[in-house]
């Protein structure tokens, strides 16, 4: 039964957060259907009585930056909360911390993946220990490895491994020793793999990849284990 609908006007939502110790939700505005209209901001909502209360910029570039903020996933157990924050065009990492004495967030870039030629971040998750970060790219596609050990505001790259084009959401082990990468991201040009690729986690190395599903010429859109296999990874 729906409870509540929250018009957030003038907006393109898709990665949310919601937070009730907090009383706060966060919400992406990404891109418009076809893509053309990118925005750059995230929402802030009160999260008990669904009002809209600011956003914020996830951009250093002058306006329309089209950064297109497009996932969300705080870091569990912080306090204050930290969200993590990939903006798709944007090609950087950014975080939202609470800041308990303005009741709302602070914003910041932690990351910027320019430098390492990688493009369109997409997806993050969490390894058991929550010391690790794994956040994917789709342009080329690639799978990324930080350490956020020792400040979850100052992610290290460990170590980037070779996806295939269009890498997006990830399924992970139970025992933290496999991630599943689908490479496929919204059947669009340069990333429509179609493969999925298979990383040792704990060797930190690709070990294979799946083609059953390109070789018949589809595109994996979602990829999950089941329940007695599967690991959340933050989510």
């Amino acid at each position: 039964k729906v409870k509540r609908t929250i018009e957030i006007p003038n907006t393109s939502p898709h990665g949310i957060a919601v937070m009730s110790d907090i009383d706060r939700i966060l919400v992406t505005s990404t891109v418009s259907g076809d893509l053309s209209d990118r925005h750059e901001f995230i929402s802030v909502v009160e999260a008990s009585t669904g009002r809209v209360l600011g956003r914020h910029k996830m951009s250093n570039k002058k306006s329309p930056s089209g950064a297109a903020p497009v996932e969300l996933l705080r870091l569990p157990a912080s306090d204050p909360a930290i969200v993590y924050v990939t903006n798709m065009y944007g090609d950087s990492l950014w975080a939202a911390t609470w800041n308990p004495s303005k009741k709302d967030f602070d914003v910041a870039e932690i990351f910027d993946f320019s430098p390492i030629k990688s493009g369109v971040p997409l997806e993050m998750y969490f390894n058991k220990a929550v010391d690790r970060l794994y956040v994917t790219t789709a342009k080329p596609g690639e799978f990324h490895i930080f350490d956020i050990s020792v400040d979850p505001m100052k992610p290290k790259l460990i170590k980037t491994l070779p996806a295939a084009e269009g890498a997006h959401h990830v399924a992970f082990t139970s025992d933290g020793r496999y991630g599943f990468v689908q490479n496929s991201f919204l059947n669009l040009p340069g990333m429509s793999d179609g493969s999925v690729t298979v990383i040792d986690l704990q060797a930190q190395k690709v070990v294979r990849s799946m083609d059953t599903l390109k070789e018949k010429g589809w595109n994996p859109n979602l990829i999950v284990l089941l329940p007695p296999w599967n690991y959340l990874a933050g989510h």
